[in-house]
């Protein structure tokens, strides 16, 4: 994100701990993605109308300088950058979510056993041109099964999966620890990286730095952090997804003013953009612009630092979440654009259940258990991520908490630095951020295992992993893993969202939904998603 919505990445503390130690990177070809370091000012809309030769020209709200390792990254702009650049065995579809075969052939039909075998594509290529092969795939999962190895996609893997073996060349199977269907559309999380590239000294810093080389539909020719990323068509792809734009040209603009002039009016230097603000739908409309929304599980959440008293105190942190008026903050912040929360999954998540402890406005009950706890003269700072509509929310929240009692100030910052610090474990009280663990998936097994666990980042960051209530939690969540019966093992879930809800350690205060603007005389097969970022895979000029 980075803002935040890039998901603030629980995949620092592994890179930060690996920088340095891996030596220089090796040196790329001319043909493969190309690392800059100063910004870059590229404008092209290849001359307005588009056509086979034409540049498209997308404005992303979230930064291009977070990690691109596939493995490791929650950065929005380099997730979606990375479904156009990757491939898995299967990938998904953007909205529905419904696997297909993308490196692999087909997709498993029996889905009760432990085994599942795919055989890879034939003449699938990497962007360099080497063939791919059952060793990068099963160098991936290495990677990522890999104990002594840190990584994020290992939260979505180890629980279920044991192993992944060569059969030949071109098969692989994948070895289950039980059945788990819901593993089908997590695949698309293990993107086949080359081996020879990406087993070479230092070359995983260079991923974390952008270096990107895969075997999807386009290339990226070209990477400025904090500006933008281009790409090109691969001549050499075969898969089910064939590019449609020569090149493409991802501009990162998170402040929103500038990022809606980008694709405002006649001399617009830019098709598509994301994290459109609420109040400029209108005006965009008028302009002639298809602008549509996703709701999801985007939401903006407080996580406490539950090693500095008093929040180690789950009454003060309940009492928090009831002070403020969420009621005001959909109203005035995401002018009607959202909802607040009354479970950690969003209401359309389909594993929701209205949570025991919901957190509606109540200042009076607020007051009462900041009292039982023997709180008073509370004085909070909240580090806070720069997203745009995050900025937004913030005002309300100051207020609602000034309002009990509880001196409050703001300290919105680079969403990198917030989570830098707590990487550096300096000492904070709250931080509010943006998250939305759909950019994994929608399986609520995926998305509590995001948030919470024994060995998850973000726990780490709030200091409660050790809590006694939190490894009963872990145990509950790990259980409901193991569940084979899926209405027993949605009940399982509801109940401990339940544990989490009345914790508060982090917790959403509002999901919200998220709006993409396109030009619609220029793009067509456009689809809005309910998560940051955009898919352009189906998409095609007009």
């Amino acid at each position: 994100m980075r803002d935040v919505t890039d998901l603030p990445a629980p995949h620092r503390r592994s890179f930060l701990k690996y920088t340095g130690a891996l030596g220089a990177a090796a040196a790329l070809s001319s043909s493969l993605a190309a690392c800059s370091s100063g910004p870059q000012s590229t404008n092209d809309t290849g001359g307005g109308k588009g056509g086979k030769d034409a540049t498209l020209t997308a404005v992303i709200g979230y930064g291009n300088d977070g990690s691109w390792d596939p493995t490791q990254t929650a950065s929005a702009f380099s997730m979606a950058a990375n479904h156009h650049i990757y491939e898995g065995l299967l990938d998904t579809d953007p909205i529905s979510r419904e696997p297909y075969a993308a490196l692999a052939t087909e997709v498993p039909s029996d889905l009760t056993g432990t085994s599942w075998k795919f055989t890879l594509r034939a003449g699938a290529t990497f962007h360099d041109g080497k063939p791919v092969t059952a060793d990068d795939v099963v160098f991936v999962f290495d990677r990522i099964l890999d104990p002594n190895t840190q990584t994020l996609a290992k939260g979505f893997f180890e629980s279920w999966l044991k192993e992944v073996r060569r059969v030949d060349a071109s098969t692989v199977e994948l070895i289950l620890k039980f059945p788990f269907p819901d593993g089908l559309s997590r695949l698309t999380l293990a993107k086949v990286m080359p081996r020879h590239v990406f087993s070479l000294p230092g070359a995983w810093d260079d991923a974390i730095k952008g270096k990107a080389v895969g075997s999807g539909p386009y290339r990226q020719t070209a990477h400025h952090p904090k500006s933008n990323t281009t790409f090109e068509a691969f001549a050499g792809y075969n898969g089910p997804r064939p590019p449609a734009f020569k090149r493409m040209n991802w501009l990162t603009i998170v402040d929103a003013a500038p990022r809606v002039a980008k694709i405002s009016g006649a001399s617009a230097g830019a098709q598509i953009a994301d994290n459109i603000p609420y109040a400029n739908i209108e005006q965009l409309k008028k302009g002639g612009m298809s602008v549509q929304g996703g709701a999801g599980m985007n939401n903006l959440f407080l996580m406490f630092n539950t090693r500095h008293k008093p929040f180690d105190d789950a009454r003060v942190r309940q009492a928090l979440h009831y002070a403020i008026d969420t009621g005001k903050m959909v109203e005035v912040a995401l002018r009607g654009h959202g909802r607040p929360s009354s479970s950690f999954l969003n209401e359309g998540n389909p594993a929701y259940r209205s949570a025991k402890t919901v957190y509606g406005y109540d200042p009076e009950k607020a007051k009462k258990l900041l009292k039982a706890a023997g709180v008073s003269g509370l004085k909070v700072d909240i580090l806070a991520v720069n997203v745009s509509w995050i900025v937004d929310c913030l005002p309300t929240i100051k207020a609602s908490w000034d309002a009990i009692g509880v001196e409050t100030t703001l300290s919105p910052q680079e969403t990198t630095a917030v989570f830098t610090k707590m990487d550096q474990k300096q000492d904070y009280q709250v931080v509010a951020a943006a998250s939305n663990p759909n950019q994994f998936g929608l399986d609520a097994d995926l998305i509590m295992h995001y948030n919470y666990g024994p060995q998850n980042l973000w726990m780490q960051y709030a200091r409660w992993a050790d809590d006694p209530v939190a490894r009963q939690l872990f145990k509950d969540m790990d259980r409901a893993t193991r569940e084979p019966d899926p209405g027993r093992k949605k009940a399982m879930i509801q109940d401990y969202v339940d544990v989490v809800a009345e914790q508060a350690v982090l917790y959403p205060v509002v999901h919200n939904e998220l709006m993409t603007a396109w030009d619609p005389g220029r793009l067509s097969g456009i689809r809005a998603q309910p998560y940051p970022g955009i898919n352009l895979l189906q998409a095609k000029w007009a």
